[in-house]
This record gives structure tokens, sequence and C-alpha cells, in this order.
């Protein structure tokens, strides 16, 4: 590899990782209309195996929005990136067009209720993010997203003391 075409691939993979980030702060934080411009102009996401909807960024965002009011405490730590760049046409030198990036979620949240004032979460879920993003014009998008929950875990009822 050039010089140039290493500087690229690093330049790429900050922007990409930066997509990434930008995802879950953008969820966390409910900013439904930050959420629907990280996607490419036909961008679908793909919720189901965490109980939600398949659709577009603007159908995601507004189930997104509804379901995450249940959870005024939310925050998705996305780790372990795995990023792998893919070429459009094949006849070109660049670093890629396209890139996969496949990357483990965590996210504690916390139900709204009458113990809204406690900062322990009481729902954990984990899984995969598999992201097929797309280079534009405005930057890397994402093409795709698919959700595969892999786990989850609810706080136990707390039991009251026995009376003696």
């Amino acid at each position: 590899m050039t010089q140039r075409v290493e500087l690229a691939t690093v330049m790429d993979r900050l922007a990409v990782d930066g997509l990434i980030t930008e995802y879950a702060v953008a969820v966390d934080d409910g900013d439904w209309t930050a959420y629907r411009g990280l996607f490419a102009p036909d961008g679908r996401a793909d919720y189901r195996s965490a109980g939600g909807i398949e659709g577009d960024a603007g159908q995601i965002a507004e189930w997104l929005a509804k379901t995450m009011e249940l959870f005024p405490m939310r925050q998705h730590l996305i780790v372990n990136r795995q990023v792998r760049f893919e070429l459009l046409e094949q006849d070109t030198h660049d670093t890629g067009d396209t890139a996969r990036v496949r990357a483990d979620y965590v996210n504690p949240m916390r139900f709204a209720g009458p113990d809204s004032g406690s900062t322990a979460p009481d729902f954990v879920c984990g899984g995969r993010y598999d992201f097929g993003l797309l280079r534009t014009d405005d930057g890397w998008r994402v093409s795709e997203v698919v959700i595969q929950e892999m786990w989850r875990r609810t706080a136990q009822p707390r039991e009251e003391p026995a009376a003696t």
C-alpha cells in the first residue's frame, strides 16, 4: 500500500468509528433527527431479534422514540468493532466505497417508574450489531443495520424482609 492509501484507510476507519459512536449517542440521547441523519437515503434497520421492527430509518426512529420512553436512562456500549472495507467498483483503487462493521454491544437501561430516583439499571441486554455502511457525498452513512440480541437480564424483584 502507498502512504496515500494507508492515510485514506486510517481516515476512513476514524470516520466509521465516529459514525458508530454517533449511532449509540443518538439512541441514548433520544435525538431522533440525528439518528435519521446517520442513514443513507434508503437506509434500513432490523430490530426484530430484540422484539422490535424492521424498516427504513424514519420508521425505526419513530418506533425507537416510543419504545425508549420506557427507559429514561440508557447507555449503549458498542465494543469489539471489526471493520472491513469493500469496493463498489472493482476497478477503483481507493480504500473502499462500502464497509461492514460487526460490533458487540451491552446496553444497560432503567425502566421509568416509581423507583425513578435510582440510577442502577434494571434491564440489561447485549448482542451484536452488523452494520452495512456506504460512502456518500456527506461522508459515511448507514445503509443497513441488523441487531442480533443474544441475551437480556432484568432485575429480580426485591423481596420484603420477613416479619419477625
